[in-house]
């Protein structure tokens, strides 16, 4: 070690990590994700066309209820906020877990 430089200890160091709050993630994802759904689905509804997003239609398999349309845009917006909260729930929750485990 260098004479210049500082010793930091651990309990220094664990006082500068962030500590992730879980219910703020899960909110932004969940609002984020439920949006990204229903608006994708919307713009597909009122662009029209012949098939109406086949792709996005395929959703359905996995979100019972999903179709391309302004009722299945509102399923979407629910199953997209629920999964996007559990997933930042999830990501917040380990952070943590890793960031201030104990050695």
């Amino acid at each position: 070690m260098l004479a210049d430089e500082p010793e930091w200890n651990e309990e220094e160091l664990a006082g500068g990590i962030l500590r992730l709050n879980d219910t703020i993630l899960a909110l932004s994802l969940g609002l984020m994700t439920g949006m990204l759904v229903f608006v994708a689905t919307i713009w597909l509804v009122l662009k029209g066309g012949e098939p109406i997003g086949p792709h996005l239609a395929l959703l359905g398999q996995f979100l019972p209820g999903y179709s391309v349309s302004f009722l299945g845009s509102l399923i979407g917006l629910a199953y997209g906020a629920a999964l996007g909260a559990a997933a930042g729930w999830s990501i917040a929750w380990i952070y943590n877990r890793l960031a201030f485990r104990k050695r």
